[in-house]
């Protein structure tokens, strides 16, 4: 019996990849000091894996940005706009293909979330012309330096219909036109590795997705030849984020010789698994969450795992994570700051694996008792803890009557008394919520949480950038002004920290693209909002300007999607609880004489289901939880809303049952194909496509801001286009802000004198 995780996380508990990447990027370090921080992080988190006990380590998990956008360069699939001329990608290629390429104006390809998670990927791109080709062997590099260790390395590839399925279709592609040569790459990628190592992981998520009968069939016809390609290494099927239901069948069929299941995310399919699993196929069990920060229970997993020995020979069963551990922080072991009590029932990275080298440790008959009953003792207390159970929250949630869903009036009715409130022009320009977060920003907060300045002290100083960030607003000409969050930490960290319910760790980080980390809140128990958590600050800013000022607050979805969220409860029910606190906010915002409050959903569609079976009820809790926070103002509040990579047409109707006035989406980096199937009746709403790529340090010229603006004007009436940035602007520098908003403005005011 083998133990082992899918992945593992990359930046290191100290960030130490993220502040690499930005001294390289910043021309601050050689490209070796960044190879040398690399390869002291991988050999330290496999260290950590050994160490607890596991018998493989996963090589190829790593990434300087991202595994799919390594899995595309290693294919030599570079679109042709960054000119490369064949052979192993360099590394400022593959920047400038993730970030773009500021000094030529070359924008970056894509970037969408990976499945349901926090995680966004960079989108292959597939045009006619497009050829794929093994370059470099980096992964046949980390390979070799593992087993130079002592370690019995596992290779982890991005499966190849996963591969297909998530790139784009470019230029009239047909993606199916490019699987014999994608699958010819793979197994020169393969072949490579054969006999190297005792496993290769083949990562195929989309197994547990919708797929239709044509993907199926490329499914046996690529492993079969796959399958030629490995004589001596054994494949690992790998599935997760639910289970192949009608999947399964294509799934046990292919030649591969093991499968694993994710057993956290979907336990029911356990059974159905185990009555068809060929005899000579492994299978690994994902019986410890790679998503959450909770203790398994492990007397449950080890239960699976006896029931699965029924009927599988041990040494035809592996324990493993659901999925790779990338989505949580590294090790619980250094957090200080936490109740003792709180922290018992977490495991991070580190402590996950130690979960799963106990679960096989117990299962050969060579567990230790005394480890699990220490697993249980921590799990009763949580079940018992005082703050985990709020008798009036509770109750609360219970007395919510179906008119606290809804706006008193029609959006009709609402936009007519909205536009005479603003009083705004065509095409009201405004941004989406945060400004640049500079390093001074950044010291005033830490000084003010030791303890260094006074809360007087630090109020003054927000209030000073606060000025600033109106100030340049105002002077450029935007029309619908922000505060611009200087105070804020993260956009749910932020909200979580003045919330009940919530606690927070010192280091608890996990990547969300690139070198962009966040912190998710821990919602460990019932949630409410003991007092107003945003209206002094956006009074005072909107005492220094005439224009509307947002409230900026996070919507309920996102912040149960960005945080990590009990699994004692349904999410359906704690959302609920995070809506009602939003609600207090939004109408204290509304009283405080706030006229627009923005209640961004950038999660929306992020935590939606895989499976289309199950999208309706998720949508329909998720929409009425929104509905529920903004339904009590009056008709001329103006309601805004913000979406991050949504893949708007998908769940339109949706969108528009949440009955915002205003919607913002990111549009850019598709230039506004995300608009193609619009249809302006379904939707009814005011809708602001992103315009400008917040993600690259690129200034977007006036001209392609123009030519943006009358593509979605093509689909989206005059009357209810906004222009604004894809999303928030905290990631970026103040020179490239300022001129790419003053382009911004200087292309709206060219489309205005065009309607004229």
């Amino acid at each position: 019996m083998h133990a082992h995780v899918l992945g593992f996380p990359r930046m290191g508990i100290d960030r130490e990849l993220k502040w690499a990447l930005e001294k390289y990027w910043r021309g601050e370090i050689p490209e070796a000091d960044l190879a040398a921080t690399a390869d002291e992080l991988q050999k330290r988190h496999w260290a950590v894996q050994a160490g607890a006990g596991l018998d493989l380590v996963p090589v190829g998990d790593f990434s300087l940005y991202d595994h799919v956008l390594d899995t595309a360069a290693m294919l030599g699939a570079v679109p042709p706009r960054f000119g490369r001329g064949g052979g192993e990608v360099d590394l400022e290629t593959y920047f400038h293909m993730a970030r773009g390429d500021a000094e030529h104006g070359i924008p970056a390809m894509e970037m969408t979330k990976w499945f349901d998670t926090n995680y966004h990927y960079i989108v292959p791109e597939l045009a006619p012309d497009t050829t794929f080709a093994k370059t470099g062997s980096r992964l046949l590099e980390a390979v070799e330096s593992a087993r130079s260790l002592g370690l019995s390395p596992k290779p982890v590839l991005v499966g190849p219909l996963t591969f297909l399925l998530l790139a784009k279709e470019v230029d009239g592609c047909d993606r199916w036109a490019h699987l014999d040569s994608l699958v010819d790459a793979y197994c020169a990628v393969i072949r490579e590795l054969d006999g190297l190592c005792a496993w290769i992981q083949l990562d195929e998520p989309i197994l547990c997705t919708d797929l239709s009968d044509k993907a199926k069939a490329a499914f046996a016809a690529a492993y079969a030849r796959i399958r030629e390609a490995a004589i001596s290494s054994r494949l690992l099927l790998a599935t997760y984020f639910g289970a192949p239901g009608d999947n399964l069948d294509t799934a046990l069929a292919l030649p591969v010789d093991g499968l694993h299941a994710d057993l956290v995310r979907a336990p029911g399919q356990l059974t159905e698994i185990l009555g068809k699993l060929p005899p000579n196929m492994t299978l690994s069990m994902g019986l410890v969450d790679g998503r959450n920060i909770w203790k398994t229970e492990l007397e449950t997993a080890l239960r699976k795992v006896n029931t699965a020995r029924q009927q599988v020979k041990t040494d035809r069963l592996m324990i493993g994570s659901s999925c790779s551990l990338l989505h949580c922080p590294v090790d619980a072991a250094g957090e200080t700051g936490l109740d003792p009590e709180i922290k018992r029932w977490m495991a991070f990275a580190a402590q996950k694996c130690a979960e799963i080298a106990a679960l096989k440790q117990a299962a050969v008959g060579k567990g230790a008792p005394g480890l699990f009953q220490e697993n249980k003792d921590a799990l009763l207390a949580r079940a018992a803890h005082r703050d985990v159970a709020d008798k009036a929250v509770r109750e609360r949630v219970l007395a919510i009557t179906p008119g606290m869903y809804d706006r008193t009036s029609p959006l009709a009715v609402r936009a007519e008394a909205q536009h005479e409130r603003l009083k705004l022009p065509l095409f009201p320009t405004t941004t989406i919520g945060s400004y640049p977060q500079t390093a001074e920003i950044r010291r005033t907060r830490l000084r003010f949480r030791k303890g260094e300045i006074t809360e007087t002290e630090y109020v003054a100083a927000m209030r000073a950038e606060i000025a600033e960030v109106v100030a340049h607003q105002e002077e450029l000409g935007l029309d619908v002004l922000v505060h611009g969050e200087p105070e804020r930490n993260d956009m749910v960290e932020y909200f979580g920290q003045q919330l009940k319910g919530f606690c927070f760790t010192q280091n608890g980080w996990v990547q969300s693209y690139g070198s962009r980390c966040v912190k998710p809140p821990v919602i460990y128990g019932d949630v409410s909002r003991p007092a107003p958590m945003t209206v002094d600050w956006a009074v005072y800013a909107q005492s220094l300007t005439g224009k509307p000022m947002k409230g900026m607050l996070t919507g309920p979805v996102t912040i149960l999607c960005w945080s990590f969220v009990r699994n004692d409860m349904p999410r359906d029910e704690v959302c609920r609880q995070i809506a009602l606190a939003m609600r207090d906010e939004v109408l204290d915002l509304e009283t405080a004489g706030i006229k627009a409050i923005q209640i961004d959903e950038a999660a929306l569609r992020e935590g939606m289901p895989i499976r289309r079976a199950e999208q309706a009820d998720y949508l329909r809790w998720a929409v009425d939880c929104f509905r529920l926070a903004a339904g009590g103002v009056r008709d001329e509040t103006q309601i805004h809303s913000h979406m991050c990579y949504s893949e708007f047409n998908a769940i339109l109707s949706s969108i528009a049952r949440m009955d915002a006035d205003v919607i913002s989406i990111e549009a850019s980096r598709s230039k506004m194909e995300l608009l193609d199937d619009f249809d302006a009746d379904e939707y009814p709403a005011d809708i602001g496509p992103g315009v400008y790529d917040i993600h690259s340090p690129r200034v977007p010229s006036e001209d392609e801001i123009h030519s943006l603006l009358r593509k979605a004007l093509a689909v989206i009436p005059a009357r209810r286009l906004w222009v604004n940035p894809d999303c928030g602007l905290k990631t970026r520098a103040w020179p490239e802000t300022l001129a790419s908003l003053d382009n911004m403005v200087k292309a709206t005011r060219r489309l205005r004198e065009e309607q004229r």
